[in-house]
C-alpha cells in the first residue's frame, strides 16, 4: 500500500544504508579504473577492478547481516556489476590491446558487454524463480560477471608477467574477449565458491591458504592472477567433463 503524503516519514537506521554505500563505492572504483586506463596506468586499473570485486562480495553479506535487503539494493548491485565487470574491463582491455584493430576491437567490446548484460539479466530472473534459484545453488550456470572480468583481462596479465616482452595480436585479444563473453551466457556449469564447504578441522588450513593467495597477489600480482584464471578454467573443464560422464548415453 502506498504511503499517504500526510503520514510521517518512516525512520531508517543509518547503518542499514551501509550495503548500498558499499555498492556505490564499488561503482566509483570501477569507473576510476577506466580513468587510469585512459592515462595508461593499467596496473592501477586492474587493482581498482579487484577492489570493486571485493566490495561486490561484501555488500550482499552486509545486507543479510544487517537485515536490510531490499529490491532497490538488489537492482543497485546488479547495475554496479554491469559497469564494474562488463563495461570497465572491456574498455580497459580495448585501451590496452585492441586500439590498433579499432573496428574489430570495438566489436569485441560490444559483444562482451552485451553478454555480461544478458548474464546478469538471467541471474536476476533466476533468483526470483524457484527453479532458477535451485539450478545455481551449488554451481553457477555460465561464468558469473566478476569471474568474467577476471578472465577477460588474462592477456594483460600474461604480457605484464613476462615484463612486456611478449606481444599478443589484437585479433587474438578480440577473439579471447568474445570467447569469455560466450562462456558468460552459456549453459556451462562453473564453480561457485559460495557453496563450498570444508571440515571444521581443515578450516585453519583454508585460512592459511587464503593468506598465501593474498600475499602472492600483492607480491607477484600478474603471475598470481594468471594462475588463478588457469585454475578457474580448469575447474570449469572439470565440471564439464563430470557432467558429460554423468549424461545418459541412451
Amino acid at each position: 500500500m502506498a504511503r499517504n503524503p500526510t503520514d510521517a516519514p518512516r525512520e531508517l537506521l543509518l547503518l542499514k544504508l551501509l550495503p548500498n554505500l558499499v555498492s556505490i563505492l564499488a561503482l566509483c572504483s570501477g569507473l576510476t579504473a577506466i580513468r587510469y586506463a585512459i592515462a595508461g596506468n593499467y596496473t592501477l586499473s586492474v587493482l581498482l577492478i579487484g577492489v570493486a570485486a571485493a566490495l561486490d562480495g561484501l555488500d550482499g553479506r552486509l545486507a543479510r547481516m544487517l537485515k536490510s535487503e531490499s529490491a532497490i539494493g538488489a537492482e543497485l548491485d546488479s547495475l554496479c556489476d554491469f559497469v564494474n565487470f562488463g563495461v570497465t574491463p572491456a574498455l580497459v582491455l580495448y585501451l590496452w590491446g585492441l586500439r590498433p584493430e579499432t573496428s574489430l576491437g570495438w566489436i569485441a567490446v560490444l559483444v562482451y558487454v552485451v553478454c555480461c548484460m544478458l548474464r546478469l539479466a538471467r541471474f536476476n530472473v533466476g533468483s526470483k524463480v524457484a527453479a532458477g534459484e535451485a539450478a545455481e545453488k551449488t554451481t553457477f550456470i555460465g561464468v558469473p560477471s566478476p569471474a568474467g572480468a577476471l578472465l577477460v583481462l588474462s592477456p594483460l596479465y600474461l604480457v605484464f608477467a613476462l615484463d612486456r616482452t611478449l606481444q599478443i595480436s589484437p585479433v587474438l585479444v578480440a577473439a579471447w574477449m568474445v570467447g569469455i563473453g560466450a562462456l558468460m551466457i552459456s549453459r556451462v556449469r562453473t564453480p561457485s565458491l559460495k557453496r563450498i564447504t570444508v571440515s571444521s578441522d581443515h578450516a585453519r588450513y583454508v585460512l592459511v591458504a587464503a593468506v598465501v593467495v593474498v600475499a602472492a597477489v600483492l607480491t607477484y600480482p600478474w603471475v598470481t592472477l594468471l594462475a588463478l584464471c588457469l585454475a578457474y578454467l580448469a575447474g570449469v573443464l572439470w565440471l564439464a567433463l563430470r557432467g558429460w560422464r554423468r549424461a545418459p548415453t541412451g
